[in-house]
């Protein structure tokens, strides 16, 4: 259920998603839990949101990487504690149990990035990067011989990352 041109309800949603989430996320899987993957803002109510609640100082950027994380402040959480009844009820469970069965996928999908690009030769020069908040865990870089290949593996390195982390932590630290 969307609602529309309710500034003060979709800042209480989003502020109701960081909540649930319990860790800072990126403004990229945050557009897509509010407005791709469910109809709970629109997109662009989405975006324009963000720099509006830390400009009210319910959530701040907790990290400057490329792709910023951000975190409901404790003035968000008292905001959310005392106006959260304003979000439809059943608004509040659909988030809530949407974040409960998706939020490790969620994790996932900012912590792994993927890139690929072609070299002068022709191949194909594929990065894959498992983030943490200090500095990477994982960082790999492949060439591989034409783009379908590049592509199968930038495609399967979020669902198989973490599998392939603990493979090659098991077999070198042993």
């Amino acid at each position: 259920m969307q609602v529309k041109g309710e500034t003060s309800v979709n800042k209480l949603i989003m502020l109701f998603v960081f909540d649930k989430m319990e860790s800072a996320i990126s403004e990229r899987i945050l557009v897509d839990i509010c407005s791709s993957s469910n109809e709970w803002l629109n997109y662009m109510d989405c975006v324009g949101l963000i720099p509006t609640l830390i400009s009210d100082g319910f959530i701040c950027e907790i990290s400057t990487s490329e792709d910023p994380l951000y975190t409901i402040t404790p003035e968000g959480r008292e905001t959310l504690a005392n106006f959260y009844i304003n979000i439809p009820r059943s608004q509040r469970e659909d988030i809530s149990k949407f974040i409960k069965k998706n939020s490790s996928r969620f994790r996932i999908k900012q912590d792994c990035k993927s890139d690929y690009y072609q070299n002068k030769d022709g191949t194909y020069t594929v990065f894959l990067k498992i983030l943490a908040p200090v500095q990477p865990m994982l960082e790999l870089k492949f060439v591989v011989p034409d783009k379908k290949t590049a592509n199968v593996i930038y495609k399967k390195w979020e669902d198989k990352a973490l599998e392939l982390y603990s493979v090659v932590y098991e077999t070198l630290a042993d």
